[in-house]
């Protein structure tokens, strides 16, 4: 069977930061990466031989060059990838332990994200031979441009047929260049098929939460079941919409998270196991492993959800234990622990 290409959007950035878990005043140095939404789940659907296409704009410039290479690195497509602008967008990572958290800091302003335009990227070629397209709400948040040039796209795959994807991906310190948010991703998301979101997402963009449940002050107890008025007032919202997916990660502290997700198709309600991940290596990305894995779940095996979000789940509880932005775990490993193997013995 020939697979055509998935095709991903939204801006890679250099990370930083400081050694094991060492704080930002602590550090005289910084750890070097990789990584953005959309790079990230391009790179899972790479790892499971899903033919995959990242477009963004780079600057022209030796980070923009050592971005690219990482990219060809994971066999990732990178020809309709635009060159140009000031710089590579940044963000500092300082990894939180046991009952101390993260923290995220950017340095993304004027990047070469931030100020693209709308007709740098011909979009119908970017489409030629494509079935899918994935974004995700931190493309929309960087800037007006951005958030024009995301409609761009996904106005050009609705008329070209493409299945379209998002990760709502709420991030609470980039949305400052407008007050409109939930308008603007109310009209994104009016295009897509498939709406994955956690258990804030969808109340931060939309006021859409469980019935009588605050979503945002849970702390480790999550109940699955609870999520599904949540699934029905999207579908409601957003007609167009197939299939919504929800992450669930119930946090005991920094270090320790349960974890899980369900699916909605309209009619039933499908959930993964619960993954205890008691010691976290690296937690950034959990959700595009998440997306990633679900987007070769359904493209693999397209009449069974069941199997979509078990893979996700799985793919994502890996993906805790690798440090970096990126998920590097292959299809027999997610289903080595979806069979319930999880000792984590030697292979050899």
């Amino acid at each position: 069977m020939i697979v055509k290409k998935v095709v991903t959007f939204g801006e890679i950035m250099l990370r930083l930061s400081p050694p094991g878990f060492l704080r930002f005043s602590q550090a005289n140095n910084f750890d070097a990466v990789f990584g953005g939404g959309e790079s990230n789940v391009a790179v899972s659907l790479a790892n499971y031989g899903i033919p995959v296409e990242f477009v963004t704009r780079l600057p022209n410039n030796e980070i923009g060059d050592s971005a690219l290479m990482e990219i060809r690195k994971h066999n990732v497509g990178t020809q309709f990838i635009v060159r140009g602008g000031e710089r590579l967008g940044i963000y500092f990572l300082e990894t939180g332990a046991v009952n101390r958290s993260s923290k995220v800091i950017y340095d993304r302003a004027h990047s070469s994200m931030y100020n693209i335009q709308k007709g740098m990227i011909d979009w119908e070629s970017v489409f030629e031979e494509a079935q899918w397209f994935h974004w995700t709400g931190i493309t929309p948040a960087i800037s007006k441009n951005a958030a024009e040039v995301c409609l761009e796209a996904l106005e050009i795959a609705d008329k070209m047929g493409i299945t379209t994807s998002v990760d709502l991906n709420y991030r609470s310190k980039l949305w400052n260049y407008t007050n409109e948010r939930e308008k603007i991703m109310t009209e994104l998301v009016s295009y897509c098929d498939i709406i994955l979101g956690n258990e804030e997402d969808s109340e931060m963009h939309f006021g859409i939460k469980p019935e009588g449940l605050n979503v945002v002050k849970q702390g480790d107890k999550v109940n699955a079941d609870k999520f599904l008025s949540v699934c029905q007032q999207m579908q409601d919202k957003f007609p167009r919409a197939k299939k919504v997916i929800t992450t669930l990660r119930g946090s005991i502290s920094a270090s320790h998270n349960k974890w899980s997700g369900i699916l909605y198709d309209g009619k039933s309600l499908f959930k993964s196991r619960e993954y205890e991940i008691t010691h976290i290596v690296d937690r950034v990305g959990g959700g595009d492993s998440f997306m990633g894995a679900l987007i070769y779940g359904f493209i693999s095996y397209p009449d069974d959800n069941q199997k979509a979000i078990d893979y996700a789940s799985a793919a994502s509880c890996l993906k805790h234990t690798i440090k970096g932005d990126f998920n590097l775990v292959s299809i027999q490993e997610i289903e080595k622990l979806i069979s319930g193997d999880a000792s984590g013995r030697v292979s050899r």
